[in-house]
């Protein structure tokens, strides 16, 4: 089966220095302002935090509502009809294999890590608003707050966050497919924008790569933090910085490893087993727990997120001068949008033959609806123990958010094993998170080839591990929140423009459509494509 790529030229011939020297620079930078001075670092951290989160949260607000609506325009009118690859274009994918891998794309480490802490925290800790009453202590009140828990936490992890993947995804797709260039952010902006100098398309592009990789740093702190807090439960390993830096190391020494080998040969079966053990935690969980309530919850919450939709889409913190959405709803945004050339090649990279109103449904309804399902088996399971059982989650979570998944676990049977099997998939979502994103930071830096060089893809692995290292030593989570935060907020300018210049080309007439080789076939071989998780 011939590949994309045979279409283009050589990764060799689209290497661009600019592109790959500036990002090493620029990461490099971060990492040895990180390491020269860990308190100047931290204090810093904190600054730009929290000036990008008070003066800028309206934009990250904005953004994603505006790519949430485009989305939704999108898919609505006629353009809905044109399919990806031209009108005999057939889809690469069956539409289970598509979904599956839509799966795969919304589970990663952050759905393990707040899965149970958030939900909580936002119940015990809720934001001043008209829907809650922080102070509440009565059975009315309380419940209140934890509906309201989970209406946020739908908000952050639900359709805002797809529509961001989608805009961008759909832009990346439209460009390789029906107009036959390298699937890169650099060639739709010079398609979209022939006008913009090569200095800004090539600054846009190390903006993109400093931004995955900030992002998957990220996750991958999480990541260690967690694994740390679940080996401290069942072995007794202390929970500190250099742990935490051997956790690290080990697991991005695994991702290189696998990076090296390719995708067939060890990331694809890694990633069909990592799932099949979350879904198999996931319906433990739901066995075990109070089913009819989660069954009952899940038709509520999906209700509540519907009828308050619009208010909690729109809602800045604009009248109550708190913090509360700075640290949460504008991080899940900056967040999102410093994942989005990673998750937007991956979705674009699998999406070939499926019609615009198809890929915008699919992209935006299934992980969105997924994610729901976990939320609710998981924050709605802890809160059950905290309004119906024995308590206590609350005090445990706002002490240690690694710790949570576990404390909540202590509270089912075969806790231990349980407890073991969040850590593997925690470390496998780690090695996967960090290969596909190593993987696709190449891509970029090649020009938009899926067939990246061995030497930049292990590069691009080391670069990740390295920076989540050095962030999470200099500031804990702290930092690796402020490095999602501060790449997102230029980015989320070019993700507008995009979001732009994707409506333009879509309502102009349309030129013909460049076929691709090894992608009309509309078989389900796979076709080298990176399988990452959002967060």
């Amino acid at each position: 089966m011939a590949s994309q790529s045979d279409n283009v030229s050589s990764p060799i011939e689209d290497f661009s220095p600019t592109v790959f020297f500036g990002a090493i620079i620029a990461i490099g930078l971060l990492i040895a302002f990180a390491l020269y001075d860990t308190e100047l670092a931290t204090a810093r951290f904190a600054a730009v935090q929290s000036w990008a989160t008070h003066n800028f949260g309206w934009l990250f607000v904005g953004t994603a509502n505006v790519l949430l609506v485009a989305s939704g325009f999108i898919a609505i009118t006629r353009i809905g009809d044109m399919r990806l690859g031209g009108a005999d274009a057939k889809p690469a994918y069956s539409p289970m294999s598509w979904f599956a891998m839509l799966f795969s794309a919304g589970m990663g480490i952050g759905l393990l890590f707040y899965g149970v802490a958030e939900p909580v925290m936002h119940f015990s800790n809720p934001p001043i608003s008209s829907f809650s009453d922080p102070g509440a202590t009565l059975p009315q009140g309380l419940a209140r707050n934890a509906q309201h828990a989970m209406g946020l936490t739908y908000l952050h992890w639900g359709l805002h966050a797809w529509g961001i993947y989608a805009v961008i995804g759909l832009a990346l797709a439209y460009i390789a497919y029906n107009r036959g260039k390298p699937l890169n952010l650099g060639t739709f902006l010079n398609t979209a924008f022939p006008w913009l100098p090569k200095i800004v398309v090539d600054l846009i592009d190390i903006m993109a790569i400093t931004a995955t990789v900030c992002g998957v740093a990220a996750s991958l702190g999480f990541g260690a933090s967690q694994i740390n807090a679940g080996l401290e439960l069942l072995l007794g390993v202390p929970e500190t910085g250099v742990v935490k830096a051997i956790i690290i190391t080990v697991v991005t020494g695994l991702a290189t490893l696998s990076v090296a080998m390719g995708l067939d040969a060890g990331i694809k079966r890694l990633s069909e087993g990592n799932m099949a053990l979350a879904l198999g935690l996931a319906i433990f969980v739901f066995v075990a727990g109070p089913t009819v309530f989660l069954l009952d919850s899940f038709i509520q919450n999906l209700g509540y997120y519907i009828q308050r939709f619009v208010y909690l889409s729109t809602w800045t913190e604009s009248y109550t001068a708190e913090d509360w959405q700075s640290n949460w709803t504008i991080f899940y945004y900056a967040w999102w949008i410093s994942w989005s050339p990673f998750v937007g090649i991956f979705i674009a990279r699998i999406s070939y033959g499926r019609t615009i109103r198809e890929f915008v449904g699919g992209v935006l309804l299934v992980p969105s609806l997924f994610t729901f399902a976990w939320m609710t088996i998981f924050g709605d399971s802890a809160l059950y123990i905290e309004l119906f059982g024995h308590g206590g989650l609350s005090e445990a979570i706002n002490s240690s958010m690694p710790d949570a998944l576990f404390a909540f676990l202590g509270h089912y049977p075969l806790s231990q094993i349980a407890s073991g099997l969040a850590i593997l998939i925690v470390a496998t979502f780690f090695v996967t998170s960090a290969d596909s994103g190593a993987l696709v930071t190449a891509m970029i830096a090649s020009g938009g080839h899926q067939e990246a060089r061995f030497v930049p893809r292990v590069t691009w692995a080391i670069a990740i591990g390295v920076l989540a290292g050095a962030l999470l030593y200099a500031g804990g989570l702290q930092a690796l929140q402020t490095a999602a935060i501060v790449t997102g907020l230029p980015f989320a300018l070019v993700l507008l423009a995009m979001c732009y210049g994707l409506l333009k080309m879509l309502l102009e007439k349309q030129p013909p459509v460049t076929q691709l080789p090894g992608l009309e076939t509309g078989s389900d071989e796979p076709v080298t494509a990176p399988a990452p998780s959002a967060g």
